[in-house]
C-alpha cells in the first residue's frame, strides 16, 4: 500500500469513528434477548425466536434441526453475549429449495447513510466474530430488498477460536434504497443451502439478485449433530474499512430493539395498564410502549395462563382475546395501541379496570418486525 493510500485509510477510519452510531446492525452484540434465551427444536418454520432482530429464515425445510440461544462468551475481549446455533438432528439429504439463514431486515430508514446519491451507493463493509465446532464455510450476503433488487456474496471459512471477518462492498451506481419503514436491506448469514441456492457463483460486487449465486460454496450445520456456530460483533458501517466494534449501551440497545418487538411479563396479578369497559361490558385499554414502533403492530397474550382484569369490587376475572386495535391501518411511528377485549360478564359498562397477567410469567407481547 502507497504511503498516500495508507493515509486516505487512516483518514476514513477516523471520520467513521467520529460519526455517532455508525454501526447500521442493531444488537450486533447480542445483548438483548426479549423473547427467549434459548429455543429448541428449530428447523421447521421461519420466525424471530431468541436473540432480538435476528431471525431465521427458511425457504423449504429441512429435517435437520437446531437450538438457537444466547451463548455467554468468555474468550474474546470486550463481548460476553454471542447467538449460538447448535445442531441437534442432522441432515445431510439436502433438497434443493432448502436454506438457512441468520437474517436481519435493516429498515430502509436506517440504510440513508449507505447512499452517495439517489441512485447510488457508497463503499459500505460489514464486520463479525465468529466460531465454530471445526472449520465450517458460510457466506454473508448484504442483500438490497427495496428500490434495486441487488446482491453482494462473500465465502468465509470459520475456525475454532474466536476470529474477526470483513466484507466490503464496493460503491456501486444504479442502485437506489427506498427512504421508507419497510426493508431496505438484508444482512444475511448462509449455513445451510440446496442447489438453488448454492449453484452459481458468488460475488462480492453488487450484482443483479439470483438465488444460485447466493451462497455458492458453503457447507451445511445440518450435516452432524457435533456442529455449532456462534457469531456476536456484527457491525454494518459506511466504508471500505471495518473499524472497531461500536458499542452501545444495553438501554439504547433494547430501546432500538423495541421498535420492533416489545413485551411486558409481570407476575399474578401484575397490572399492565389501566382501562374502562365500554360498549356491552367489552373491556378497553389505552396501551403506551416504551418507543414508538416502526408500524401498527400485531399483539399476542403470553404465559400459559393469559390475561385478566381487576375491577371495581377487588375481583380478577380472565379476558379473551384480543378483539381489535384502535389504529388506523398502515400507520407507522405508532406511540400506542386500545386493546379491546371480548366481554366479561361480570363487569359492568363504565367501570375502572387493570389489565393483569392472570398467573406468574404472563403477559402481552407486541410484534412490528420487519
Amino acid at each position: 500500500m502507497t504511503k498516500a493510500a495508507e493515509l486516505a485509510k487512516i483518514g476514513e477510519v477516523a471520520t467513521n469513528s467520529q460519526i455517532g452510531r455508525k454501526n447500521i446492525i442493531i444488537n450486533g452484540a447480542m445483548q438483548v434477548a426479549q423473547r427467549s434465551a434459548s429455543v429448541t427444536g428449530l428447523g421447521a418454520a421461519s420466525g424471530y425466536f431468541t436473540l432480538d432482530r435476528f431471525k431465521m429464515e427458511i425457504n423449504s425445510a429441512s429435517a435437520g434441526r437446531f437450538t438457537m440461544s444466547q451463548s455467554a462468551v468468555t474468550d474474546l475481549d470486550g463481548f460476553s453475549n454471542a447467538l449460538k446455533i447448535d445442531c441437534t438432528t442432522a441432515d445431510t439429504s439436502i433438497a434443493a429449495g432448502e436454506v438457512l439463514i441468520l437474517r436481519q431486515n435493516i429498515e430502509g430508514l436506517n440504510c440513508q447513510q449507505l447512499k452517495a446519491s439517489s441512485t447510488s451507493t457508497n463503499a459500505f463493509t460489514l464486520s463479525f466474530y465468529a466460531k465454530s465446532n471445526a472449520s465450517r464455510v458460510i457466506a454473508s450476503e448484504l442483500r438490497l430488498s427495496s428500490g434495486t433488487n441487488r446482491q453482494a456474496v462473500k465465502v468465509h471459512t470459520i475456525g475454532t477460536s474466536w476470529a474477526r471477518y470483513t466484507f466490503t462492498v464496493a460503491a456501486a451506481s444504479s442502485t437506489e434504497i427506498d427512504n421508507d419503514s419497510t426493508t431496505g436491506l438484508q444482512a444475511n448469514f448462509f449455513i445451510h443451502g440446496g442447489s438453488t441456492f448454492t449453484g452459481g457463483t458468488v460475488s462480492a460486487t453488487l450484482e443483479s439478485d439470483t438465488s444460485a449465486n447466493r451462497a455458492a460454496g458453503i457447507g451445511s450445520i445440518f450435516a452432524s449433530t457435533d456442529n455449532t456456530l456462534e457469531i456476536t460483533g456484527v457491525q454494518l458501517e459506511v466504508g471500505s474499512v471495518a473499524t472497531p466494534f461500536e458499542h452501545r449501551s444495553f438501554g439504547e440497545e433494547l430501546a432500538l430493539c423495541q421498535r420492533y418487538y416489545f413485551q411486558e411479563i409481570k407476575n399474578q396479578y401484575g397490572a399492565l395498564c389501566s382501562g374502562r369497559t365500554f360498549n356491552s361490558k367489552k373491556p378497553h385499554f389505552a396501551y403506551p410502549f416504551p418507543v414508538a414502533m416502526r408500524a401498527l403492530p400485531s399483539a399476542a397474550e403470553l404465559g400459559t395462563g393469559g390475561l385478566g382484569v381487576w375491577y371495581v369490587s377487588g375481583s380478577f376475572a380472565a379476558v379473551t382475546g384480543i378483539a381489535y386495535y384502535q389504529e388506523a391501518s398502515g400507520q407507522t411511528d405508532v406511540q400506542n395501541v386500545s386493546l379491546v377485549f371480548d366481554a366479561v360478564s361480570a363487569l359492568t359498562d363504565a367501570a375502572p379496570i387493570m389489565l393483569a397477567a392472570a398467573t406468574n410469567d404472563d403477559g402481552i407481547g407486541f410484534d412490528a418486525e420487519l
